[in-house]
């Protein structure tokens, strides 16, 4: 694991914070070049995502791919409102003009915030499934202005179709196609209107987000428990779109709650910086949540979310900031013991690098075990059906069904992982930490660790190809393997690596999409030590291939 920096965890410098007015001159008056790689819109697992001051998040960049949508919504009918979303990034606002303006120019039914607001990926995803409960045609779908959790230089722009979660690749796919070829066509065919014509055309309309998500609440978390057991909850925004929701949360349900930073400001100067020294509003890092970990012994449950709110860090007076997996083990065990109305055929679903302690606890619940490639979208059919009771990735995202077993959202929901915590505390006398070493004296402690390995275009290429012939590893770490995957066993679809498994332990291998890495996932249920051997070998096993 890199070193982290010496700034990791302590208040930033004010001389490092990002130039706003430059960023935001950058957008309008940057020209990204169509036929550089690095500035071509590019849609990855959470949409496209780049920054104005390399030209990869321009003005262009959001003309283009708005124009797109609504091509595919001609396309496909969808004739339903669409319903927009920004977070609070510096380049959400400016992107969020530029996509009305094509929107209205195309008569595209947009619902915005009515008080001109910040609304997370939950809310939007809350929205679209709201609104399309019962229909047979007119279908709503959203557009999320957001790069997550990223540096506040960056701007993200991420599409939800009908089914109210992450588009899949073939959406994506031809909706990046169509941008670019827009942007190379020097933006003929891209319509437009003036921006204030764009807000006051009829097809624009001001929307209230918050009220019916709120209201909603109490049918996915039990609320009224939460109250009566007066446990005292910290919450810490982040700076992120989440921020407006918690006083009418708190205020409509009576709970014990503080919100311990309301602030909203672009340069996130607030932050404690992340293990590179940088802002990122990553609430599953120790180094970014420190002032939340801090108050600790202020509150019995604690939590954080990220930027667009779509994932959770739980920090509880026991044991600090929860690693995520132990939160989505300790959650997984609570919702299916206190769910009674929820399907005896509702399953779990796990991306195939969380931990295999999810895989024992779905054991002992006598739960089918759903095991996808990384990626939200692989639990979006099942969630919308409730075939899966809970789904939920390594990188503190998650959603479950609401409790009448009905569906919540098809996106990740890091507000209501945040409460339910809360819940789990209210009705357990336990809290998720102390539910998770409950766990592990029965089925055994994981030691779990994810690092990057440098590597080059070509050997992250031969990684991705890479097949059980061709690593030929018989033993791990003293183990002999039980398998060696490149599909995914729950949906069998590749997950662009390699995982192989033992009875003890495992490791996954990916090249990243964005570095000049490759991630090795690992895991032991034996000791650190076991890890660290499992992590030797995998290494030797890939640089042979290589």
């Amino acid at each position: 694991m890199t070193a982290p920096n010496p700034a990791a965890g302590k208040p930033v410098d004010p001389s490092t914070l990002v130039n706003v007015p430059r960023l935001v001159t950058a957008y309008f008056s940057g020209q990204p070049d169509p036929v550089d790689p690095s500035q071509r819109v590019a849609f990855g697992t959470s949409g496209h995502r780049g920054t104005s001051l390399k030209n990869s998040f321009n003005e262009k960049h959001i003309l283009a791919t708005t124009q797109a949508i609504c091509d595919h919504r001609r396309e496909t009918g969808l004739s339903g409102p669409l319903f927009v979303g920004i977070d609070t990034h510096a380049l959400a606002e400016p992107a969020l003009a530029s996509a009305v303006e094509v929107f209205a120019a195309n008569g595209v039914d947009v619902m915005i915030d009515e008080r001109g607001g910040y609304t997370p990926t939950p809310v939007i995803s809350h929205a679209i499934l709201s609104y399309n409960k019962g229909r047979t045609s007119g279908f709503a779908d959203g557009v999320v202005i957001t790069p997550s959790h990223n540096p506040p230089e960056d701007g993200g722009y991420k599409y939800n179709p009908p089914h109210g979660g992450p588009a899949d690749t073939d959406v994506t796919a031809n909706v990046e196609k169509a941008a670019n070829a827009y942007m190379e066509a020097g933006m003929t065919g891209v319509a437009r209107m003036p921006y204030e014509r764009a807000r006051k055309a009829p097809s624009t309309h001001l929307h209230n987000y918050i009220s019916p998500y709120v209201a909603d609440l109490g049918n996915a978390v039990d609320m009224a428990l939460i109250k009566a057991s007066g446990v005292k909850i910290g919450i810490d925004p982040l700076g992120g779109a989440a921020v407006h929701y918690w006083a009418p949360l708190i205020e409509q349900y009576g709970i014990n709650a503080t919100v311990v930073n309301d602030a909203v400001d672009p340069t996130f100067r607030f932050m404690t910086a992340d293990w590179d020294g940088k802002i990122r509003m990553d609430c599953s890092s120790p180094f970014a949540m420190a002032s939340l970990i801090a108050m600790r012994d202020r509150f019995d449950v604690a939590f954080a979310n990220d930027t667009d709110a779509d994932r959770h860090g739980i920090v509880t007076r026991s044991g600090g900031l929860m690693n995520p997996n132990h939160f989505l083990a300790a959650a997984i065990a609570y919702l299916f013991e206190h769910r009674p109305q929820w399907s005896r055929e509702a399953a779990i679903g796990k991306t195939i690098v969380s931990s295999s302690i999810i895989d024992r606890v779905a054991r002992k619940l006598s739960r089918k075990l759903v095991e996808t490639p990384v990626g939200f979208k692989w639990f979006v059919e099942g969630l919308g059906t409730g075939a899966f009771g809970f789904a939920g990735e390594e990188s503190a995202g998650a959603s479950f069904l609401k409790r009448d077993g009905s569906v919540w959202t098809t996106d990740k929901d890091g507000m209501v992982m945040g409460l339910l915590a809360a819940e789990i505390l209210g009705r357990t006398g336990r809290d998720p930490h102390q539910l998770f070493a409950t766990l592990t004296s029965e089925l055994g402690v994981p030691f779990y660790e994810r690092i990057d390995i440098p590597a080059t275009p070509k050997q992250k290429s031969v990684l991705k190809a890479l097949g059980p012939e061709q690593l030929a590893v018989r033993q791990l770490a003293g183990d002999p393997v039980s398998a060696i995957r490149t599909r995914a066993p729950g949906n069998d679809q590749s997950f662009g690596g390699i995982k192989v498994e033992t009875e003890s332990g495992w490791f996954a291998a990916r090249p990243s999409g964005t570095e000049d890495v490759y991630k090795i996932y690992a895991e032991s249920f034996r000791n650190q030590n076991h890890l660290k051997a499992i992590q030797q070998d995998a290494q030797r096993a890939i640089a042979k291939a290589f």
